[in-house]
Protein backbone atom coordinates (compact mmCIF):
# COMPACT_ATOMS: atom_id res chain seq x y z
CA UNK A 1 0.00 0.00 0.00
CA UNK A 2 1.30 3.67 -0.80
CA UNK A 3 0.89 5.56 2.01
CA UNK A 4 1.45 8.68 0.93
CA UNK A 5 -1.44 7.94 -2.01
CA UNK A 6 -3.72 6.80 0.20
CA UNK A 7 -3.60 9.38 2.58
CA UNK A 8 -4.52 11.98 -0.83
CA UNK A 9 -7.54 9.69 -1.88
CA UNK A 10 -8.88 9.51 1.91
CA UNK A 11 -8.97 13.61 1.94
CA UNK A 12 -10.01 13.47 -1.55
CA UNK A 13 -12.73 11.35 -0.64
CA UNK A 14 -13.81 13.77 2.33
CA UNK A 15 -14.00 16.28 0.00
CA UNK A 16 -16.27 15.01 -2.05
CA UNK A 17 -18.43 14.03 0.05
CA UNK A 18 -18.91 18.00 1.87
CA UNK A 19 -19.55 18.85 -1.86
CA UNK A 20 -23.51 17.42 -1.26
CA UNK A 21 -24.26 19.39 2.19
CA UNK A 22 -22.21 22.70 -0.17
CA UNK A 23 -24.85 21.50 -2.48
CA UNK A 24 -28.28 21.91 -0.48
CA UNK A 25 -26.89 25.07 0.60
CA UNK A 26 -26.19 26.46 -3.00
CA UNK A 27 -29.71 25.66 -3.94
CA UNK A 28 -31.25 25.88 -0.56
CA UNK A 29 -29.87 29.57 -0.78
CA UNK A 30 -31.55 29.94 -4.87
CA UNK A 31 -34.91 29.03 -3.78
CA UNK A 32 -37.97 30.72 -2.23
CA UNK A 33 -38.53 30.34 1.67
CA UNK A 34 -41.32 28.63 1.69
CA UNK A 35 -39.38 25.46 -0.20
CA UNK A 36 -35.93 26.09 1.42
CA UNK A 37 -36.23 22.73 3.61
CA UNK A 38 -37.89 20.43 1.16
CA UNK A 39 -34.62 21.88 -1.57
CA UNK A 40 -32.03 21.34 1.00
CA UNK A 41 -33.62 17.61 2.44
CA UNK A 42 -33.86 16.32 -0.71
CA UNK A 43 -30.35 16.84 -1.58
CA UNK A 44 -29.36 16.01 1.56
CA UNK A 45 -31.40 12.52 2.07
CA UNK A 46 -29.52 11.64 -1.27
CA UNK A 47 -26.10 11.05 1.18
CA UNK A 48 -27.72 7.99 3.34
CA UNK A 49 -29.67 6.65 0.27
CA UNK A 50 -26.38 6.51 -2.04
CA UNK A 51 -24.62 4.80 0.46
CA UNK A 52 -26.78 2.12 1.01
CA UNK A 53 -27.34 1.44 -2.58
CA UNK A 54 -23.24 1.71 -3.32
CA UNK A 55 -23.23 -1.33 -0.67
CA UNK A 56 -26.05 -3.30 -1.73
CA UNK A 57 -25.24 -2.97 -5.74
CA UNK A 58 -23.43 -0.02 -6.85
CA UNK A 59 -19.94 -1.36 -6.68
CA UNK A 60 -20.58 -4.85 -7.71
CA UNK A 61 -22.61 -3.35 -10.83
CA UNK A 62 -19.89 -0.44 -11.64
CA UNK A 63 -16.84 -2.41 -11.25
CA UNK A 64 -17.33 -6.20 -10.69
CA UNK A 65 -16.66 -8.37 -14.10
CA UNK A 66 -18.32 -7.44 -17.16
CA UNK A 67 -21.69 -7.65 -18.82
CA UNK A 68 -21.18 -6.82 -22.79
CA UNK A 69 -19.49 -3.60 -21.72
CA UNK A 70 -22.46 -1.74 -20.11
CA UNK A 71 -22.14 -3.31 -16.65
CA UNK A 72 -20.98 -5.66 -13.77
CA UNK A 73 -21.66 -9.26 -13.44
CA UNK A 74 -22.82 -8.19 -9.57
CA UNK A 75 -20.65 -10.58 -7.47
CA UNK A 76 -20.01 -7.86 -4.74
CA UNK A 77 -23.70 -7.11 -3.97
CA UNK A 78 -23.20 -6.06 -0.02
CA UNK A 79 -19.32 -6.19 -0.92
CA UNK A 80 -19.56 -9.70 -0.32
CA UNK A 81 -16.35 -11.60 -1.47
CA UNK A 82 -14.39 -8.05 -1.76
CA UNK A 83 -10.81 -8.07 -0.35
CA UNK A 84 -10.26 -5.37 0.85
CA UNK A 85 -6.26 -5.86 1.82
CA UNK A 86 -6.15 -5.80 -1.87
CA UNK A 87 -4.83 -2.95 -3.55
CA UNK A 88 -5.17 -1.26 -7.05
CA UNK A 89 -2.39 -1.15 -9.41
CA UNK A 90 -1.71 2.62 -7.88
CA UNK A 91 -1.34 1.09 -4.93
CA UNK A 92 -4.29 1.94 -2.72
CA UNK A 93 -6.51 -0.17 -1.44
CA UNK A 94 -9.29 -1.66 -3.22
CA UNK A 95 -11.72 -0.67 -0.17
CA UNK A 96 -10.90 3.14 -0.51
CA UNK A 97 -10.94 3.14 -4.18
CA UNK A 98 -14.85 1.92 -3.16
CA UNK A 99 -14.80 4.62 -0.81
CA UNK A 100 -14.09 7.40 -3.51
CA UNK A 101 -16.60 6.29 -6.04
CA UNK A 102 -19.18 6.10 -3.53
CA UNK A 103 -18.84 9.96 -2.97
CA UNK A 104 -19.06 10.52 -6.39
CA UNK A 105 -22.45 8.40 -6.52
CA UNK A 106 -23.97 10.49 -3.93
CA UNK A 107 -23.27 13.89 -5.64
CA UNK A 108 -24.27 13.27 -9.52
CA UNK A 109 -28.02 12.69 -8.55
CA UNK A 110 -28.47 15.20 -5.95
CA UNK A 111 -27.22 17.89 -8.73
CA UNK A 112 -30.33 17.20 -10.93
CA UNK A 113 -32.67 18.49 -7.95
CA UNK A 114 -32.29 21.95 -8.73
CA UNK A 115 -34.32 20.96 -11.84
CA UNK A 116 -37.31 20.35 -10.27
CA UNK A 117 -37.58 22.16 -6.71
CA UNK A 118 -40.85 23.22 -5.25
CA UNK A 119 -43.16 20.72 -6.99
CA UNK A 120 -41.39 17.51 -7.45
CA UNK A 121 -43.55 14.94 -4.82
CA UNK A 122 -40.70 14.12 -2.47
CA UNK A 123 -42.02 9.74 -2.70
CA UNK A 124 -41.39 10.04 -6.77
CA UNK A 125 -37.77 11.55 -6.21
CA UNK A 126 -37.25 8.85 -3.66
CA UNK A 127 -38.16 5.85 -6.09
CA UNK A 128 -36.62 7.77 -9.17
CA UNK A 129 -33.46 7.62 -7.61
CA UNK A 130 -33.20 3.83 -6.66
CA UNK A 131 -34.07 3.08 -9.90
CA UNK A 132 -32.00 5.81 -11.62
CA UNK A 133 -28.74 4.88 -10.24
CA UNK A 134 -29.29 1.09 -10.95
CA UNK A 135 -30.72 2.15 -14.45
CA UNK A 136 -28.09 4.79 -15.26
CA UNK A 137 -25.69 6.05 -12.99
CA UNK A 138 -23.88 1.99 -12.47
CA UNK A 139 -24.00 1.48 -15.90
CA UNK A 140 -22.56 4.84 -16.58
CA UNK A 141 -19.54 4.44 -14.34
CA UNK A 142 -18.75 1.06 -15.86
CA UNK A 143 -19.25 2.21 -19.62
CA UNK A 144 -16.47 4.56 -19.06
CA UNK A 145 -14.61 3.77 -16.13
CA UNK A 146 -14.34 -0.13 -16.21
CA UNK A 147 -11.32 -1.06 -18.31
CA UNK A 148 -14.13 -3.35 -20.53
CA UNK A 149 -16.45 -0.77 -20.62
CA UNK A 150 -17.93 0.02 -23.78
CA UNK A 151 -17.09 4.08 -23.77
CA UNK A 152 -13.64 2.98 -22.37
CA UNK A 153 -12.81 0.49 -24.98
CA UNK A 154 -13.78 3.39 -27.72
CA UNK A 155 -11.24 5.67 -26.59
CA UNK A 156 -13.25 7.80 -24.16
CA UNK A 157 -11.54 10.38 -22.15
CA UNK A 158 -12.98 11.49 -18.99
CA UNK A 159 -11.47 12.50 -16.00
CA UNK A 160 -13.47 13.00 -13.14
CA UNK A 161 -16.74 12.72 -14.77
CA UNK A 162 -17.78 14.90 -17.66
CA UNK A 163 -20.20 11.94 -18.99
CA UNK A 164 -20.75 10.22 -16.37
CA UNK A 165 -21.45 12.63 -13.46
CA UNK A 166 -22.26 16.51 -15.57
CA UNK A 167 -24.01 15.26 -18.33
CA UNK A 168 -25.89 12.50 -16.83
CA UNK A 169 -27.27 14.48 -14.23
CA UNK A 170 -27.72 17.20 -16.60
CA UNK A 171 -29.72 15.34 -19.26
CA UNK A 172 -31.87 13.91 -16.01
CA UNK A 173 -32.74 17.03 -15.07
CA UNK A 174 -33.93 17.94 -18.74
CA UNK A 175 -36.29 15.03 -18.81
CA UNK A 176 -37.44 15.46 -15.23
CA UNK A 177 -38.37 19.32 -15.88
CA UNK A 178 -40.48 18.45 -18.65
CA UNK A 179 -42.74 15.39 -16.91
CA UNK A 180 -43.27 17.68 -14.09
CA UNK A 181 -43.79 20.55 -15.66
CA UNK A 182 -43.29 24.76 -14.45
CA UNK A 183 -44.05 26.16 -11.60
CA UNK A 184 -47.85 28.07 -11.31
CA UNK A 185 -46.07 30.82 -10.10
CA UNK A 186 -42.37 31.75 -10.30
CA UNK A 187 -41.13 33.47 -6.49
CA UNK A 188 -38.95 36.54 -7.47
CA UNK A 189 -36.71 36.73 -4.59
CA UNK A 190 -33.74 34.22 -3.57
CA UNK A 191 -33.90 32.63 -0.24
CA UNK A 192 -30.24 33.85 1.25
CA UNK A 193 -27.32 34.88 -1.47
CA UNK A 194 -24.85 34.43 1.54
CA UNK A 195 -26.03 30.75 1.60
CA UNK A 196 -25.47 30.85 -2.44
CA UNK A 197 -21.92 32.04 -1.78
CA UNK A 198 -20.97 29.79 0.71
CA UNK A 199 -22.47 26.82 -0.86
CA UNK A 200 -20.46 27.85 -3.91
CA UNK A 201 -17.24 28.06 -1.92
CA UNK A 202 -17.65 24.95 -0.05
CA UNK A 203 -18.39 23.30 -3.94
CA UNK A 204 -15.21 24.54 -5.51
CA UNK A 205 -13.15 23.46 -2.49
CA UNK A 206 -14.75 19.82 -3.27
CA UNK A 207 -13.67 20.03 -6.65
CA UNK A 208 -10.13 19.82 -5.73
CA UNK A 209 -11.29 16.45 -4.43
CA UNK A 210 -13.03 15.76 -7.23
CA UNK A 211 -10.57 16.19 -10.21
CA UNK A 212 -7.21 16.17 -8.10
CA UNK A 213 -8.28 13.09 -6.71
CA UNK A 214 -9.59 11.28 -9.87
CA UNK A 215 -5.86 10.95 -10.37
CA UNK A 216 -5.74 8.50 -7.65
CA UNK A 217 -2.09 9.48 -6.35
CA UNK A 218 -0.22 12.54 -5.79
CA UNK A 219 1.24 12.64 -8.94
CA UNK A 220 1.83 15.42 -11.91
CA UNK A 221 -1.89 14.81 -13.07
CA UNK A 222 -3.41 15.96 -9.62
CA UNK A 223 -1.34 18.73 -9.62
CA UNK A 224 -2.08 19.48 -13.35
CA UNK A 225 -6.01 18.49 -11.97
CA UNK A 226 -5.97 21.60 -9.55
CA UNK A 227 -3.95 23.98 -11.90
CA UNK A 228 -6.52 23.62 -14.55
CA UNK A 229 -9.77 23.35 -11.61
CA UNK A 230 -8.58 26.52 -11.06
CA UNK A 231 -7.96 28.38 -14.11
CA UNK A 232 -11.41 27.38 -15.90
CA UNK A 233 -13.60 28.09 -12.54
CA UNK A 234 -11.86 32.07 -12.85
CA UNK A 235 -11.99 32.33 -16.63
CA UNK A 236 -16.10 30.99 -16.43
CA UNK A 237 -16.37 33.44 -13.37
CA UNK A 238 -15.09 36.59 -15.14
CA UNK A 239 -16.55 35.59 -18.22
CA UNK A 240 -20.36 35.18 -16.74
CA UNK A 241 -20.10 38.76 -15.03
CA UNK A 242 -18.51 40.33 -18.09
CA UNK A 243 -21.69 38.94 -20.18
CA UNK A 244 -24.06 39.89 -17.36
CA UNK A 245 -22.51 43.41 -17.12
CA UNK A 246 -23.33 43.53 -21.29
CA UNK A 247 -26.47 42.14 -21.05
CA UNK A 248 -28.37 43.71 -17.86
CA UNK A 249 -25.62 46.33 -17.19
CA UNK A 250 -24.94 45.22 -13.70
CA UNK A 251 -23.58 41.88 -11.99
CA UNK A 252 -25.17 39.73 -9.62
CA UNK A 253 -23.72 37.51 -7.01
CA UNK A 254 -26.09 34.67 -8.40
CA UNK A 255 -24.52 34.85 -12.05
CA UNK A 256 -20.59 35.24 -10.62
CA UNK A 257 -21.49 32.06 -8.52
CA UNK A 258 -23.37 30.25 -11.37
CA UNK A 259 -19.91 31.29 -13.71
CA UNK A 260 -18.11 29.17 -11.12
CA UNK A 261 -19.56 26.14 -11.30
CA UNK A 262 -20.16 26.47 -15.12
CA UNK A 263 -16.47 26.45 -15.38
CA UNK A 264 -15.71 23.93 -12.80
CA UNK A 265 -18.40 21.46 -14.72
CA UNK A 266 -16.81 22.06 -17.58
CA UNK A 267 -13.27 21.19 -17.15
CA UNK A 268 -13.72 18.09 -14.40
CA UNK A 269 -13.52 15.77 -18.02
CA UNK A 270 -10.31 17.56 -18.79
CA UNK A 271 -8.81 18.00 -16.01
CA UNK A 272 -5.49 15.65 -16.26
CA UNK A 273 -5.49 16.08 -19.84
CA UNK A 274 -4.88 19.53 -20.73
CA UNK A 275 -2.65 22.71 -20.17
CA UNK A 276 -3.80 25.63 -18.05
CA UNK A 277 -3.85 27.49 -21.15
CA UNK A 278 -6.97 25.26 -22.69
CA UNK A 279 -8.70 25.03 -19.08
CA UNK A 280 -8.76 28.74 -19.78
CA UNK A 281 -10.43 28.88 -23.24
CA UNK A 282 -12.58 26.01 -21.69
CA UNK A 283 -13.68 27.79 -18.91
CA UNK A 284 -14.78 30.61 -21.26
CA UNK A 285 -16.53 29.35 -23.75
CA UNK A 286 -18.69 27.19 -21.21
CA UNK A 287 -19.76 30.45 -19.37
CA UNK A 288 -20.75 31.86 -22.61
CA UNK A 289 -22.82 28.46 -24.07
CA UNK A 290 -24.32 28.32 -20.53
CA UNK A 291 -25.32 32.45 -20.15
CA UNK A 292 -26.64 32.28 -23.79
CA UNK A 293 -28.80 28.78 -23.10
CA UNK A 294 -30.02 30.05 -19.80
CA UNK A 295 -30.93 33.75 -21.04
CA UNK A 296 -32.13 33.47 -24.65
CA UNK A 297 -32.83 29.77 -25.30
CA UNK A 298 -34.06 28.62 -22.30
CA UNK A 299 -37.14 31.00 -22.07
CA UNK A 300 -38.16 29.95 -26.11
CA UNK A 301 -38.41 26.50 -24.85
CA UNK A 302 -40.52 26.83 -21.84
CA UNK A 303 -39.10 24.39 -20.22
CA UNK A 304 -38.52 25.25 -16.50
CA UNK A 305 -35.39 24.26 -15.19
CA UNK A 306 -35.60 26.02 -11.91
CA UNK A 307 -32.11 26.29 -10.77
CA UNK A 308 -30.37 25.89 -14.22
CA UNK A 309 -29.44 22.07 -13.47
CA UNK A 310 -29.16 21.71 -17.10
CA UNK A 311 -28.70 25.14 -18.13
CA UNK A 312 -25.16 24.69 -15.63
CA UNK A 313 -24.61 20.90 -15.65
CA UNK A 314 -25.68 19.49 -18.94
CA UNK A 315 -24.83 22.38 -21.32
CA UNK A 316 -21.13 23.31 -19.52
CA UNK A 317 -20.99 19.76 -19.02
CA UNK A 318 -21.49 18.04 -22.92
CA UNK A 319 -19.13 21.27 -24.20
CA UNK A 320 -16.14 19.86 -21.44
CA UNK A 321 -16.62 16.19 -23.08
CA UNK A 322 -16.27 17.66 -26.85
CA UNK A 323 -13.40 20.48 -25.18
CA UNK A 324 -11.68 17.17 -24.13
CA UNK A 325 -11.38 16.14 -27.89
CA UNK A 326 -10.15 19.68 -28.54
CA UNK A 327 -7.34 20.89 -26.30
CA UNK A 328 -6.33 17.35 -24.49
CA UNK A 329 -2.17 17.52 -25.16
CA UNK A 330 0.56 15.22 -24.53
CA UNK A 331 2.53 17.67 -23.30
CA UNK A 332 0.20 17.92 -20.51
CA UNK A 333 -0.31 14.46 -19.87
CA UNK A 334 2.51 11.97 -21.54
CA UNK A 335 -0.06 8.84 -20.86
CA UNK A 336 -2.31 10.56 -23.54
CA UNK A 337 -2.13 8.37 -26.30
CA UNK A 338 -3.93 11.28 -28.71
CA UNK A 339 -3.61 14.86 -28.77
CA UNK A 340 -6.67 17.07 -28.83
CA UNK A 341 -7.68 18.37 -32.50
CA UNK A 342 -5.99 22.15 -31.93
CA UNK A 343 -2.56 20.30 -30.53
CA UNK A 344 -2.22 18.28 -33.75
CA UNK A 345 -4.06 15.21 -33.22
CA UNK A 346 -6.42 15.66 -36.01
CA UNK A 347 -9.99 14.44 -35.89
CA UNK A 348 -9.60 11.22 -34.06
CA UNK A 349 -9.94 12.39 -30.21
CA UNK A 350 -12.60 14.84 -31.24
CA UNK A 351 -14.77 12.39 -33.35
CA UNK A 352 -14.42 9.98 -30.23
CA UNK A 353 -15.20 12.08 -27.42
CA UNK A 354 -18.27 13.76 -29.66
CA UNK A 355 -19.50 10.34 -30.07
CA UNK A 356 -19.39 9.26 -26.40
CA UNK A 357 -21.17 12.46 -25.89
CA UNK A 358 -23.71 11.56 -28.21
CA UNK A 359 -24.05 8.06 -27.15
CA UNK A 360 -24.36 9.57 -23.24
CA UNK A 361 -26.70 11.67 -24.27
CA UNK A 362 -29.27 9.29 -25.86
CA UNK A 363 -28.83 6.42 -23.29
CA UNK A 364 -29.60 8.86 -20.61
CA UNK A 365 -32.35 10.34 -21.95
CA UNK A 366 -34.01 7.54 -22.91
CA UNK A 367 -33.42 5.58 -20.02
CA UNK A 368 -34.66 8.60 -17.68
CA UNK A 369 -37.46 9.08 -20.17
CA UNK A 370 -38.79 5.32 -19.61
CA UNK A 371 -38.18 5.42 -15.75
CA UNK A 372 -39.96 7.92 -15.38
CA UNK A 373 -43.05 6.84 -17.38
CA UNK A 374 -43.54 3.67 -15.54
CA UNK A 375 -42.86 5.23 -12.24
CA UNK A 376 -45.21 7.68 -12.52
CA UNK A 377 -47.94 5.15 -13.03
CA UNK A 378 -47.27 3.91 -9.54
CA UNK A 379 -46.42 7.39 -7.56
CA UNK A 380 -47.83 10.84 -8.34
CA UNK A 381 -45.10 12.85 -9.39
CA UNK A 382 -46.12 16.30 -9.05
CA UNK A 383 -47.69 18.12 -5.62
CA UNK A 384 -50.78 19.21 -5.87
CA UNK A 385 -51.62 23.14 -6.76
CA UNK A 386 -52.20 24.01 -2.79
CA UNK A 387 -48.83 22.17 -1.88
CA UNK A 388 -47.15 23.93 -4.31
CA UNK A 389 -48.92 27.35 -3.61
CA UNK A 390 -48.53 26.92 0.27
CA UNK A 391 -44.54 25.51 -0.21
CA UNK A 392 -43.49 22.35 0.56
CA UNK A 393 -41.31 22.41 3.74
CA UNK A 394 -44.81 22.08 5.32
CA UNK A 395 -46.86 19.29 3.28
CA UNK A 396 -43.68 17.35 2.31
CA UNK A 397 -42.21 17.62 5.50
CA UNK A 398 -44.27 19.59 8.27
CA UNK A 399 -40.72 21.60 8.74
CA UNK A 400 -39.98 25.48 8.33
CA UNK A 401 -37.46 28.03 8.19
CA UNK A 402 -38.12 30.72 10.58
CA UNK A 403 -35.23 33.32 10.58
CA UNK A 404 -34.58 35.42 6.97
Amino acid sequence: MNEVDTSFIIFSSILVLFMTPGLAFFYGGLVSKKNVVNTMVSVFFITGLAILLWLICGYSLAFSGNIWGIIGNGQHFFFQNLNFEKTTTGGIPVGLYSLFQMMFAIITPALFIGAVVGRINFKFLFFFIIFWSISIYYPMVHMVWSPNGLLSKLGALDFAGGTVVHIDAGITALILAIFVGPRTKKEPHHYNLAWVLLGTAILWIGWYGFNAGSALAVNSSSVLAILTTTMAAASAMATWSILELIHNKKVTLVGTCTGVICGLVAVTPAAGYVSSMGAFWIGIIAAGLSFSFVTFIKPKLRIDDTLDAFGCHGISGIWGSIATGLFASKSANSNLTLNGLFYGGGLRLFLIQLLVTIITIIFVGLTATTITILLKKFVTIRVTKEQEASGLDLSQHGEIIEQN
